[in-house]
């Protein structure tokens, strides 16, 4: 009679918490698009609003600036500890939302001559004297007023931002705990990746729409979205909150925080490994992905498509759109189809002939964002796939070790290959392709292992601490690398360069380092793990 009644939950039921799951990811999603969305009109910028690298590698460091410095994320898994999952979620919508909205007046022409332009003109022109404290300081003498309240309304997004990707988490493990909590982060993961390719296909489309270049809509279509992840967080607090009635269980704000919990997470070695190898990785990734369309923009030759053309216009946007969502349901629900082979294989072969009409377009349509967009879409296919492995067969650590070694291939042949093929449309927008995919499969393969090995290591209660400390630790490069890759393209390209013209070449070196020691660390994790039996070898569901 008890199993009866446990059963009798949306726990219990599958379709229940893969819904779940889906109001989690899309909210992660509209985060995922308005996290990068200057990202790909970084040309723009420069030309419409006086941003170079350095103002622009900044403004998008200053995201994570109050979660390294002001120990937000800190605060926010104690929230998230003291409050649950359910209302952590809403605070960070809400937060995401201010944060955004800031950001679009700061880009937007109401700023422009206004009293608050020439206020921020004349003030936080912060100066030390110390050349790289100096660098890496959210403001400086000479930033242009926009881009320094773009850069506030930017920290106020990151804290909600990554307050979010706390309690995603957390809720993941508190909905799929003992069943496929692998596939399920690997699947939130796929689908919110996906964010980073409507961010490049429609952020240059809204900047551009109707021939006039208009920076501020991006922002806007953005900040739209940052609406509806707001929506999506508030459905998931009811539906939760339904759970609890059913299950008779409290919120985690009935467990009060206590200041040793911190120590206990701190006194682990596999923890400091994972959170090490955590942020050496994403500061590998994230922060590129700011530079990447430019990058692109600066190594390849592409041939614009003619003027009034259907290559020009504006339905190829919609069309190609709508050929990525078909390459990443074809590959993302092929992985769930177990019995039937000839539909299986019969997805697989849709998506991978959508794949190629897709990288096609992008090529006629000779736009560096396009041919960038393609990075997610391998992640969407694979990362079911990883995520099933290691619940039913683990080797987490090993996949963290291959996924490092593919970051670090594709960052030098970014930085040495490509360059060769330069004057060759074709041969140049090829390797592009190929690095990209590989790239965004490396992105598959180290969070899909990193982030359900995470409770291997920490006890339940003290889950959300455990996240939290683990991206303070990851925004430290977030916040870092943006504002180094800045200086170093400064620094290493003459003032009077044109922004389609920055030699990239050490910037990648850098970034290829970091997948170095993103590798060395992983390799020594392995022997940790086997040593003191960890388990993140192990399978996450035990037959």
């Amino acid at each position: 009679m008890t199993d009866s009644i446990q059963k009798a939950t949306l726990r219990d039921s599958a379709t229940m918490r893969w819904i779940a799951l889906l109001l989690l990811a899309l909210g992660m999603f509209c985060a995922y698009i308005f996290m990068d969305i200057l990202s790909p009109i970084k040309d723009l910028m420069e030309t419409t609003r006086g941003w170079d690298s350095k103002a622009f590698g900044t403004m998008e460091g200053s995201e994570t600036f109050l979660n390294v410095f002001v120990f937000f994320l800190i605060f926010a898994g104690i929230i998230l500890d003291k409050m649950g999952v359910r209302f952590t979620a809403v605070l960070s919508g809400a937060v995401m939302l201010v944060g955004g909205i800031i950001k679009y007046y700061a880009i937007s022409p109401s700023f422009i001559g206004s009293g608050l332009e020439t206020w921020f003109t004349d003030n936080l022109n912060w100066h030390t004297g110390i050349g790289f404290i100096d660098d890496v300081l959210p403001f400086y003498g000479g930033m242009p007023a926009s881009a320094k309240l773009a850069a506030i309304g930017f920290m106020l997004f990151g804290c909600g931002a990554e307050m979010a990707g706390i309690t995603v988490s957390r809720g993941i493990v508190k909905w799929f705990k003992g069943r496929e909590t692998a596939l399920a982060m690997g699947s939130e993961m796929a689908l919110a990746r996906l964010g980073v390719a409507t961010c490049m296909i429609f952020s240059p489309y809204f900047a551009k729409l109707g021939g006039s270049i208009n920076v501020s809509r991006s922002v806007a279509f953005g900040v739209v979205l940052l609406c509806i992840a707001l929506i999506m967080f508030i459905t998931y607090f009811f539906m939760d909150k339904k759970l609890d009635a059913q299950t008779g269980e409290a919120e985690e704000k009935d467990d009060p925080f206590k200041i040793k919990d911190i120590g206990k997470i701190l006194s682990s070695l596999g923890f400091w490994l994972v959170a090490l190898l955590c942020v050496l990785y994403y500061s590998a990734i994230f922060p590129f992905q700011k530079y990447a369309v430019n990058m692109l923009q600066c190594n390849l030759t592409l041939t614009e498509a003619q003027p009034g053309s259907f290559w020009a216009g504006d339905t190829v946007t919609l069309v190609q759109y709508f050929v990525m969502l078909l390459v990443a349901a074809c590959a993302f629900s092929s992985n769930f189809i177990k019995k039937n082979k000839g539909l299986k294989f019969g997805l697989m072969a849709a998506a991978i002939v959508a794949l190629v009409v897709y990288c096609v377009m992008g090529f006629k349509r000779g736009t560096a964002e396009t041919i960038f967009a393609v990075f997610p879409l391998l992640a969407v296919a694979i990362t079911p796939i990883l995520g099933n492995y290691v619940d039913h067969k683990g080797k987490a650590a090993s996949m963290l070790v291959i996924g490092s070694l593919l970051l670090i291939i594709c960052h030098l042949t970014f930085a040495f290959i490509l360059p060769l093929f330069k004057g060759s449309a074709v041969g140049g927008t090829v390797v592009a392709y190929a690095t990209i995919l590989v790239l965004g499969a490396s992105f598959s393969l180290v969070p899909a292992a990193l982030w359900p090995s995470v409770p291997k290591l920490v006890d339940e209660k003290i889950i959300g601490s455990a996240y939290a400390l683990i991206f303070w630790i990851q925004n430290i490069g977030l916040w870092l690398f943006p504002i180094l890759i800045g200086n170093v393209l400064t620094g290493t390209n003459p003032v009077d360069t044109p922004p389609d013209e920055l030699n990239y070449t050490w910037a990648l070196v850098m970034l290829a380092c970091l997948g170095v020691a993103a590798l060395l660390i992983g390799l020594y994790l392995k022997v940790v793990d086997k040593k003191k039996n960890l388990g993140l070898e192990q399978p996450n569901i035990k037959e």
